[in-house]
């Protein structure tokens, strides 16, 4: 841990954060009592291994912010916390009427863009590259067919790659921030290009398919001994049941999977009257997924 971090180290470290990573978590002071150390505006940044750079003046409260940072994990980009300059973390109302002096600070994960890996160029690979991108994520697309993969059909992506499916996949870099999509245009392509992603450590990996194909290509890959945890861990079929039809309803329910990897939530309507028009007859359940 080191002392108070000038503007320009705190620029040039969330600087690499955001465009090469490792991520970081920046503690921000919003508020805080004249008598704290730290005041507004002050930041320390816990790095991904748990390294903590600069200070807010030490004791139990900043142990207790960067015991909370390295808690956030990647599921929210930014989260606001209050504490008792004590170190107590308040949640409610009560809680922070009776603290009487709160300390808020604002936690916000820096890192590059999460990588979204489309294996097929076709109509359902096109929709998700689109909303992919709409949603802030890096877009790679790989294709064997060059009329499929190329800058004019994928203008909103970063990758474009034209070449045999499983080597390219294999060559690809993948960790934990990748999330992988096989939606090529058969299960022969979609089974290869899966044996060189699956157990590289991806957040996210779906292969589109009914339930008795995907069934088969994941027996095959247990078979052939792959980890069966990884194989286990894999979406598919894949998406949040939806109804999806049409390609970019296909790419919706895929896309909604996996935000709600990313971000948590329980992928139910908010309201109750959605609750109750979702709501299946006793003893059913819905299909699970495409």
């Amino acid at each position: 841990m080191t002392g108070p971090l000038s503007g320009s180290d705190i620029a040039a470290e969330l600087l690499r954060a955001s465009e090469s990573g490792p991520p970081v978590v920046s503690c921000t002071v919003i508020t805080a009592p004249a008598a704290l150390a730290a005041r507004p505006g002050d930041k320390l940044l816990v790095r991904a291994g748990g390294a903590v750079v600069g200070s807010l003046g030490g004791g139990a409260l900043e142990t207790a912010i960067v015991a909370a940072a390295r808690a956030v994990g990647g599921r929210r980009e930014a989260l606001t916390l209050a504490f008792a300059p004590d170190g107590r973390r308040l949640s409610g109302r009560r809680a922070l009427a009776e603290a009487g002096e709160v300390v808020e600070i604002l936690l916000e994960v820096v890192a590059p863009p999460s990588v979204l890996l489309i294996v097929g160029g076709g109509h359902v690979g096109r929709a998700l590259g689109e909303m992919g991108a709409l949603l802030g994520m890096s877009v790679a697309v790989i294709d064997d067919r060059e009329e499929y993969a190329s800058v004019d059909r994928f203008p909103f992506a970063d990758r474009v790659i034209c070449g045999d499916i499983a080597a390219e996949v294999a060559r690809f870099p993948v960790d934990a921030n990748t999330y992988a999509v096989m939606v090529s245009r058969g299960h022969k392509q979609d089974e290869a290009s899966l044996r060189r992603v699956v157990g590289r450590g991806a957040a996210y990996v779906g292969m589109i398919g009914s339930k008795r194909r995907t069934r088969t290509v994941l027996e095959h890959l247990r078979r052939e001994g792959f980890d069966g945890e990884a194989v286990a861990s894999v979406f598919t079929p894949i998406g949040l049941d939806i109804g999806a039809e049409t390609p970019e309803e296909i790419a919706l329910a895929i896309l909604s999977e996996i935000v709600l990897v990313r971000r948590g939530g329980s992928a139910l309507p908010l309201s109750e009257h959605g609750r109750t028009r979702t709501r299946l007859p006793d003893g059913d359940a819905p299909p699970a997924g495409r």
